[in-house]
């Protein structure tokens, strides 16, 4: 088989076929549907795009326009990917999973209780990837998924939610797969592969975690949003790596705290013993690890 844009091509585009990298080959997009559309599923609509800026800011309009609750949006590749804080996220084509899911919570759920679905989809996406890759997953709060990688912790993926306006609530999700060491953006990145996953075969992968946020989703919706009653409090204490250590709190507007991480209360917010014997809850900002938990 041959392609325009084969490898070695000298016109530069070989990135953006689909047999550049036969090692990282495309997603099988009719599978997907076939194996996560049912008609009593959450999952409405699943689609696979070769290349976005943002699939959360491309599903946020479509969100905005009347698209049903459930859309799936993939893309092979995004080029203005965006973290926490618009951080850039970026990686090579095919070499990860970056998706958004459209999910309208209310009215069942009260709106002061959203705020734990990005800590659900942390919880899902750990969950998920924990059975289908074989790898052992973690949480730093509020949305940073952590594996193993020489002995070091090391982020292999992300959670970004957003709200799309009206009931709607965009939740981007991005995991390193197959990155090599010299693809890596920062040292402190990693991948399942350089986990030693025992498969970095996407498919399966996206299946493994759509369906278990499928499942989290809808415990928590059914519990009108109650994290304790969902058990997505316990389960994302459980799997947080931040609990039980010491951490520096960089807060809005240059401010800093530093503390014990001891628990996370029923907002989902980080509280932090300081050294006074204070307790405070952070909502918002980046948690830095100083020292291993224990």
């Amino acid at each position: 088989m041959t392609s325009r844009n084969a490898p070695g091509d000298p016109s530069g585009n070989a990135r953006d076929s689909r047999w550049s990298d036969l090692g990282r080959p495309p997603l099988n997009t009719s599978a997907l549907r076939r194996a996560l559309l049912r008609p009593d599923g959450l999952w409405t609509s699943l689609t696979v795009v070769p290349a976005t800026g943002s699939t959360n800011s491309d599903l946020a309009v479509r969100a905005g326009e009347g698209l049903a609750e459930g859309a799936v949006l993939i893309a092979e590749e995004q080029t203005a990917g965006r973290g926490r804080l618009d951080r850039a996220w970026s990686a090579p084509p095919r070499s990860g999973l970056f998706f958004s899911v459209l999910l309208r919570p209310g009215p069942g759920v009260p709106v002061e209780r959203w705020g734990w679905l990005p800590l659900l989809a942390g919880v899902a996406a750990a969950t998920g990837l924990s059975r289908a890759a074989g790898v052992d997953m973690s949480l730093k709060w509020p949305n940073d998924l952590l594996v193993t990688v020489g002995g070091e912790e090391r982020k292999a993926g992300g959670i970004l939610a957003e709200r799309a306006g009206g009931d709607a609530v965009v939740v981007g999700i991005g995991i390193n797969v197959s990155l090599r060491a010299d693809e890596l953006p920062v040292p402190t990145a990693g991948s399942l592969a350089l986990a030693d996953a025992v498969s970095t075969d996407r498919d399966p992968l996206l299946r493994a975690v759509l369906r278990s946020l499928e499942q989290w989703y809808g415990d928590w919706r059914a519990a009108g949003g109650d994290p304790v009653v969902s058990r997505v409090q316990a389960a994302y204490a459980a799997g947080c790596a931040t609990l039980g250590r010491t951490v520096r709190a960089e807060l809005p507007g240059d401010r800093a705290v530093t503390g014990e991480a001891v628990a996370l209360d029923g907002d989902g917010r980080l509280v932090l013993t300081l050294a006074n014997g204070e307790r405070q809850a952070v909502g918002a900002g980046d948690i830095v690890h100083l020292r291993p938990a224990g």
